[in-house]
């Protein structure tokens, strides 16, 4: 049971119906995450609007949901973990490589240099040096993609706590946390 309100996206504000609509258009279902966000309709805006700009951005969606379990792991974040493995999976990645990241690890080497960044960047709390920057843009990372890491790693800790700190019902096939 969430410790606050999960929204009824046919019983509340117009603004509220609006915003979930919109998800629930994206996803097929409205997920519990973003009924709990609903209670601020300024965050959800802040957290779909983030979505929507980083799925539009030059990192693909598969490194993006890699990156997702990687830090929802860390975080100990059974929801988003269950969320972006399912993702991972809808975007191409194997089950193995969904095990991998989770794990923060990949066969693929710059694949893993990213996943490397993003947990020292949630580890660090973003006190990464430059020697750490360097690491990934030898890699092979530009500088537009090493900022798109770090929003991806932004935005998962924004989720992360959401689910977390409120105890979101997860509503996505349940995955084991290491």
């Amino acid at each position: 049971m969430s410790y606050v309100a999960i929204i009824d996206p046919n019983n509340t504000t117009s603004d509220r119906q609006s915003l979930l609509a919109n998800i629930h258009g994206a996803f097929g279902v409205t997920p519990n995450m973003f009924k709990v966000v609903a209670n601020s309709p300024a965050a959800l805006r802040s957290m779909w609007g983030a979505f929507g700009a980083l799925g539009a951005g030059v990192i693909s969606p598969k490194l993006g949901e890699q990156i997702a379990v990687a830090v929802a792991n860390r975080n100990a974040c059974e929801y988003c973990l269950a969320a972006h493995t399912a993702l991972g999976r809808k975007a191409g990645a194997s089950a193995e490589e969904m095990s991998a990241a989770q794990g923060g690890s990949s066969a693929d080497p710059k694949t893993a240099a990213a996943l490397r960044f993003a947990l020292q960047l949630v580890e660090a709390r973003g006190q990464v040096d430059e020697d750490d920057v360097e690491a990934v843009r030898s890699a092979g990372f530009n500088d537009e993609e090493i900022v798109e890491i770090l929003a991806h790693v932004a935005l998962n800790l924004f989720t992360n706590y959401v689910n977390v700190a409120f105890a979101v019902p997860v509503d996505f096939p349940a995955v084991k946390l290491r």
